[in-house]
């Protein structure tokens, strides 16, 4: 769906690059937001809440998008995350959208 990589590139823009939690996630999750990282609880406040301080908290920090990939209902993005004093990570966020907006996340680290 052309929709959905379009809006999901804005995603990952606002998200990884500007590193905007909350308007990221004001802008595509939906309320419904089903989180399958055992370590954060479900709905997009909860996750603001913790990605927040590792992102928008966090101004060393960096996410560089390598490849987004979309197929249909499902998108990912495939990052390198980088800070002083640790190294380097690989990082896939996957997605999955309904009626336009994300309502689930999984991801490997």
């Amino acid at each position: 769906m052309a929709g959905n990589r379009e809006a999901f590139e804005r995603f990952v823009e606002i998200f990884y690059t500007q590193k905007r939690v909350r308007e990221a996630f004001g802008f595509l999750v939906a309320d419904k937001y089903k989180q399958h990282n055992p370590t954060i609880p479900d709905g997009p406040e909860a996750a603001i809440r913790m990605l927040t301080p590792k992102f928008d908290g966090s101004p060393d920090s960096r996410f560089e998008v390598q490849r987004i990939l979309v197929d249909g209902d499902l998108a990912m993005v495939h990052v390198r995350a980088s800070g002083p004093g640790r190294p380097d990570a690989a990082v896939a966020d996957i997605y999955r959208f309904e009626a336009g907006r994300i309502v689930e996340h999984w991801d490997v680290l």
